[in-house]
C-alpha cells in the first residue's frame, strides 16, 4: 500500500492495518505523537481504530523537548 506521509510517498507493508499498527512499525510508540489521516486530527483512542487505505495522507508530530 501507498502512503503520503509526513508529505514522502512510502510503500508500506499490506500487514500495517492501523494507525497504530504504522506508529509501531516506525517505533514512534514511546514518543507523545499528533496524527492526521486524510486532514482529521486524531485522538490517540483513535489509533487502534483508524484503518488505513492505500493512498491515505497521514500527518504525524512529535514532540521535543528542550531548553
Amino acid at each position: 500500500m501507498t502512503l503520503t506521509i509526513n508529505g514522502v510517498e512510502k510503500e508500506i507493508a499490506d500487514t500495517i492495518l492501523t494507525v497504530e499498527d504504522l506508529i509501531h512499525f516506525f517505533d514512534w510508540g514511546h514518543r507523545v505523537v499528533i496524527v492526521e489521516v486524510n486532514q482529521t486530527i486524531l485522538t490517540k483512542d483513535q489509533h487502534g481504530s483508524t484503518t488505513l487505505r492505500n493512498g491515505d495522507q497521514v500527518e504525524i508530530v512529535s514532540f521535543v523537548g528542550g531548553g
